[in-house]
């Protein structure tokens, strides 16, 4: 298969028309042992990934830095951005043959977040000696599941994932590891369950990653989403990116 890209294709044509190649047989047993965490070192075509580097450099001047001492420090670009300026990594969010894919990894059916959940797909900068995120889980805010999909765009690192599996289990001992994502790799798992961090990075370094968000119910109370729109503005995208973007909405004609 050839890596150039079709000039006339639209980034969804372009995208789909390669994810034919998805990883099979669907590796849901080992998702399933694993506490519903799965990793692939190659996951993508190379064309797509393709797709996704050039994306990112289309957006690299707009990542918006932060600091959390002792939690969290690097830049992040949301999907109000990405819209607008890498049209390509939103086409492969809602690509059928992905989605389908993961939804057969994990038994249910997945849908995209809402158009105002700027986490809906990322891109995470780790440009600076010592950006790194601590220990966390990725927390759900709405009223079901939420799947995070990560993916290897560009690591010229040390970093790794570090993941302890099954620490909400009462009955299963936990299990340590630690993966690099390399382009085109792919890590998923319930967001809610996988206790994980990123390393800090070191002088010279550089690695940036896009994650995927994916939910059962896309519903969400109020008071939740009021407090999931401050900690992204906080500990992510800035208060310019998130709430910027819900004024336009809600003036948009209906």
């Amino acid at each position: 298969m050839s890596g150039a890209l079709d000039a006339h294709a639209s980034p969804f044509e372009a995208a789909g028309m390669t994810l034919t190649d998805l990883p099979l047989p669907v590796p849901q047993e080992t998702f399933r042992q694993q506490g519903a965490f799965l990793s692939v070192a190659q996951f993508l075509p190379a064309n797509v990934t393709a797709q996704l580097i050039a994306g990112t450099h289309a957006v690299w001047s707009m990542v918006n830095r932060n600091y959390l001492p002792g939690h969290k420090q690097g830049g992040s670009v949301s999907r109000h951005v990405i819209d607008q300026f890498a049209p390509a990594i939103a086409e492969l969010y809602r690509s059928p043959q992905l989605i389908h894919w993961l939804e057969q990894v994990c038994g249910e059916r997945l849908l995209p977040s809402p158009v105002d959940d700027p986490h809906a797909y990322a891109l995470y900068f780790y440009t600076l000696p010592g950006d790194h995120i601590g220990w966390h889980y990725d927390t759900s805010y709405y009223e079901g599941r939420r799947y995070t999909l990560l993916l290897g765009v560009l690591d010229d690192s040390s970093c790794r994932l570090e993941y302890r599996l099954h620490t909400r289990s009462q009955n299963t001992p936990v299990v340590a590891g630690a993966i690099q994502i390399p382009p085109g790799g792919l890590v998923f798992f319930d967001g809610d369950q996988l206790h994980h961090r990123i390393t800090p990075l070191r002088a010279g370094e550089q690695r940036v990653s896009l994650t995927f968000e994916y939910v059962t119910n896309p519903q969400m109370r109020p008071l939740r989403r009021f407090i999931s729109n401050m900690k992204d503005a906080v500990a992510y995208f800035g208060f310019r990116q998130v709430f910027s973007q819900l004024r336009a909405q809600r003036r948009a004609p209906r």
